[in-house]
């Protein structure tokens, strides 16, 4: 009988650091790489270049600072995972015992999973448009399969997914540093762009929630401590020290890279269009617009991004939602079985909107403000957890360590509660 991939990982974690350490980070890698998705999604292309094309550079500030929360959150979600050896619906289910609050928290990381498939959905709908002509409405029904697709490809083998992920992820990045050569943004209004807070305006505050949202996802917080934990076979603290380790390095490269991406969205729809104060009111007039401005290749590469990002994107929400449901409610159902009712659930609404006319963009930036509302739902939890020393073990956070994952939940909080505020007529 061969040797597993992660028999592999234990014996190679038992062996000196430096002969083995980047062929063990290769066994390991996958768990942020799929979690870095949350990162450059559809609904990061929504905020991103709405914020780009409306306000310039003057809003990289909240990117930069999105992605520090949402490294920070998500190193700590995958370090309850390997830590714990449950992911953290499991240990929701297990702390709130009575039966009515848990079916409560999994409805709200439901409504949270739907609307992170809504903005993945769009993305891959108006891509298909973009690249191929097909009509919206059509590509609602055609968008359903597309995890299909990649789950019938890979034959539901992990190592297949995460090497699906690296190509996608690769498309992604190249593609916006193609993007960036091609627009040539200005460096000055970009470095102060991304130091000076700017809130002036309602419209601003509801960009700045939208960016949040987009990245430190409810459901990219749920489904890394899962994933961490698969990577587990030995549970001696030995080997949870190594894997650690790995974890560790993981996330700093993938949240960088992904943070990079996510900013470049926004550098690219700034130096495109804010700075010659286009109007872009569509991923469509984006798309278009960039044709007469830097040729049909920056329109392509544009489109080809942003269907890479649906399809990666949508393959993390399934995998998220699986996590949460077995999680929480301690119930398994057939994965193919929840990404074609997850999808019919969006065609929906994704089919009335476009009948409406209502624009994809708009939905798309609204539905990352509903999940930056709905953030508290994993964040509090997953706090509370990884500073219990009895649940954590050696692994519990080191004190700065919760004071600062509390300071970034808090102004999470704040943000959400501030655009509450002003869209019940309060001002700034």
């Amino acid at each position: 009988m061969g040797i597993t991939k992660k028999d592999a990982l234990v014996r190679l974690s038992r062996l000196p650091v430096p002969r083995v350490f980047w062929r063990d980070l290769w066994n390991y890698f996958g768990p942020a790489l799929i979690v870095s998705v949350a990162y450059m999604d559809p609904g990061n292309y929504g905020t991103d270049i709405s914020g780009g094309a409306s306000y310039g550079y003057s809003m990289l500030w909240i990117v930069w600072l999105a992605g520090i929360m949402a490294m920070l959150l998500q190193y700590l979600s995958g370090k309850l995972g390997i830590a714990t050896g449950h992911s953290l619906p499991e240990l929701m289910r297990t702390y709130l015992k009575k039966r009515t609050y848990i079916v409560l928290c999994w409805l709200a990381a439901e409504i949270a999973a739907v609307m992170t498939d809504l903005a993945e959905f769009l993305g891959t709908v108006i891509a298909l448009n973009l690249l191929f002509g097909i009509p919206l409405l059509y590509g609602t029904f055609l968008s359903v399969f597309d995890v299909i697709l990649i789950m019938g490809v890979t034959g539901g083998r992990v190592r297949r997914t995460e090497y699906i992920f690296m190509a996608l992820v690769s498309t992604i990045g190249i593609g916006y540093v193609f993007e960036i050569f091609i627009t040539g943004p200005s460096l000055a209004p970009l470095l102060l762009g991304s130091v000076i807070p700017n809130l002036a305006s309602t419209d601003r505050v509801l960009i700045a929630v939208g960016v949040i949202g987009a990245t430190v996802m409810p459901h990219a917080v749920f489904v890394h401590s899962a994933l961490a934990n698969d990577k587990i076979t030995d549970p001696s603290i030995e080997t949870k020290n190594r894997v650690m380790r790995l974890h560790k390095v993981e996330s700093i490269i993938m949240f960088t890279f992904a943070g990079l991406v996510n900013a470049a969205i926004m550098v690219m729809a700034a130096a495109a269009f804010g700075s010659r104060g286009l109007a872009v009111a569509t991923i469509q007039d984006a798309y278009l617009t960039l044709v007469p401005l830097f040729g049909p290749a920056a329109a392509v590469v544009f489109g080809i991004t942003l269907l890479a990002s649906g399809l990666s994107s949508s393959t993390t929400g399934t995998i998220a939602g699986q996590a949460m449901m077995e999680g929480m409610l301690g119930r398994k159902m057939n994965i193919w079985v929840r990404r074609i009712v997850t999808r019919l659930i969006n065609t929906v609404p994704t089919t009335i909107a476009i009948l409406l006319g209502i624009e994809p963009l708009l939905i798309l930036v609204y539905s990352q403000v509903a999940l930056s509302l709905l953030l508290p739902l994993p964040l509090l939890p997953l706090w509370k957890f990884t500073r219990d020393k009895n649940l954590m073990g050696p692994f519990v956070n080191k004190q700065i360590t919760s004071i600062l994952a509390a300071v970034f939940i808090l102004i999470i909080i704040v943000f959400n509660a501030l655009l509450l505020y002003l869209s019940f007529g309060g001002s700034i």
